[in-house]
């Protein structure tokens, strides 16, 4: 059995959940489906940890589906940079799950509760998979498993509030542009090479800058991938989906969904397509950093003028990213490795955000701002989960966000570019702004007499902590996360996503 999961864990981590979603759909119980899903999440997870554990020193892993040897067959590639990312996905998964169980029962209707756990899976699977496969079109296949179990995943959010149908309809019509961007792209990049491998493509397309379909395919390639991953500003889908979600699954994606395209981005532009191109490092200059720029600050200030608190963190995601797309555009390994760092802390703090958030609505029905006067003193572990979440939004030190801003202003400054380590600190002022906004209205105003509020249950308390003392524990013992990231960019930057990879399951090497 050891042997099965050694030899096979790079493909295990997306066979478990995507056998499980139509388990759980054929049993048709709540309860049944639950627990596949669970168990399904939590196998994913160990299996994340122990590719994290193979690749942390700058190793590389192949699998090859079948038997089949790329550039016929398709391959699954795990390096750094990636089992990262999975462990991330499978985590928060794993937290989200038991909180959903209880969460839907007030916002989903029991009949579509089999179907909620089915598409949750699907939409697992499809992030796992982008993340690990070593294949263009896979990635756009499982970008596409993703997206369609994510839209259902929004509507759902209807049976308490209409609007999820309209903010389920604006992500699909924005994420099918996105797709339909991408896949143009790949049909581009295929039309120049032959090949669809990413480690094919980087090694044929190293010699094509000059090459127009090669452009053309790059701009595509971006351009999908900024709708997927909400750059501003083409995040016109974001606001609505995190806001009107059922809470499981504004957490979930908010933690996930951005996390992944962000990957994807990285992947394509630091091992398929040349660093050493000048127009992808015009793309970075002339594009990324002025968007990350104005997103940081634009975001930020639409945030503080929210009365809905999860449109509020919704905005403030957007900002985030900003922050992650920064980290690129600064062209160095630091900088990147900045990206890789917020990118797992940002996932753990808006994770921990959105259940908080979600925990009160489950109590009182509401997430306006306006209806949580003094729940400090009735929802005290809850309110104190937001506290320290909003602390790591700001960057305060003792929470990871702190480190992501860190590592950020480092890269900043070793690039010499110190007004840009200045924004940073002033776009940290405006996150204390609509973060203290929340907390005054939580503590400082007076509780209404008429208040029935009480403390969330322990099924949302216990997920919700666990992502808040992930918080605090990576804030403290940034070490690993610091020195994963510090491996991956720098393999990035070298080029290493191609070389001699074991190969999974042989005693060979590709």
């Amino acid at each position: 059995m050891m042997s099965l999961v050694e030899n096979h864990a790079a493909i295990l981590v997306v066979i478990l959940p995507l056998i499980a979603a139509p388990l759980a759909m054929l049993f048709g119980n709540r309860n049944v489906a639950f627990l596949l899903s669970l168990a399904a999440s939590a196998g994913s997870f160990l299996l994340s940890i122990y590719l994290l554990m193979l690749v942390k020193d700058g190793a590389v892993l192949a699998y090859h589906i079948g038997g089949w040897a790329p550039p016929l067959g398709i391959e699954y590639r795990v390096d750094a940079a990636n089992a990262l990312v999975l462990l991330i996905v499978a985590a928060i998964s794993l937290a989200v799950l038991p909180y959903a169980r209880t969460s839907i029962e007030k916002e989903i209707a029991e009949k579509n509760h089999t179907l909620f756990y089915a598409c949750f899976l699907l939409c697992f699977t499809g992030l796992m998979g982008v993340t690990i496969t070593g294949d263009a079109f896979n990635v756009f296949v499982f970008l596409e498993i993703s997206s369609l179990s994510t839209y259902v995943l929004v509507a759902l959010g209807a049976e308490k509030d209409r609007r999820a149908l309209s903010a389920a309809y604006d992500y699909l019509v924005l994420g099918t542009i996105g797709a339909t961007f991408f896949v143009i792209g790949l049909g581009l990049i295929y039309m120049a090479t032959g090949t669809l491998n990413m480690v094919d493509l980087s090694e044929r397309l190293a010699s094509m800058e000059g090459n127009r379909t090669v452009r053309s395919a790059f701009a595509f390639i971006i351009i999908g991938m900024g709708l997927k991953l909400a750059i501003y500003p083409l995040h016109r889908w974001l606001p609505g989906a995190y806001t009107y979600a059922p809470s499981a699954v504004s957490a979930f994606l908010a933690a996930t969904a951005t996390k992944v395209a962000i990957y994807v981005v990285i992947r394509f532009m630091f091992s398929v397509f040349s660093i050493k191109f000048g127009f992808e490092q015009d793309t970075l200059k002339y594009i990324f950093f002025p968007f990350a720029v104005i997103a940081v600050f634009a975001a930020s200030f639409i945030a503080v003028f929210q009365i809905n608190v999860k449109r509020m963190l919704a905005y403030s995601s957007v900002a985030q990213i900003g922050y992650m797309l920064l980290g690129i555009a600064l062209f160095s390994a630091t900088g990147l490795s900045a990206t890789l760092v917020h990118l797992f802390n940002h996932a753990v703090t808006k994770g921990a955000l959105f259940l908080a958030i979600g925990a009160i609505i489950y109590q009182i029905g509401s997430p306006l701002m306006a209806n949580m006067s003094g729940l400090g003193k009735k929802m005290p572990w809850t309110c104190a989960a937001i506290v320290v979440g909003g602390l790591s939004l700001i960057g305060v030190p003792g929470t990871v966000g702190f480190v992501s801003k860190w590592v950020l202003l480092m890269a900043a400054l070793e690039a010499g570019l110190w007004p840009v380590s200045l924004m940073i600190v002033l776009s940290s002022l405006i996150a204390v702004v609509y973060v203290w906004k929340l907390v005054e209205i939580l503590y400082l105003e007076p509780l209404p007499k008429d208040s029935q509020a009480r403390e969330a249950p322990l099924s949302l308390l216990v997920p919700t902590w666990c992502l808040i003392l992930a918080t605090l524990w990576f804030g403290f013992a940034a070490d690993f996360t610091v020195h994963v990231s510090d491996i991956a960019a720098q393999s990035l930057f070298d080029g290493k996503f191609g070389q001699d990879a074991i190969i999974m399951g042989t005693e060979g090497r590709s």
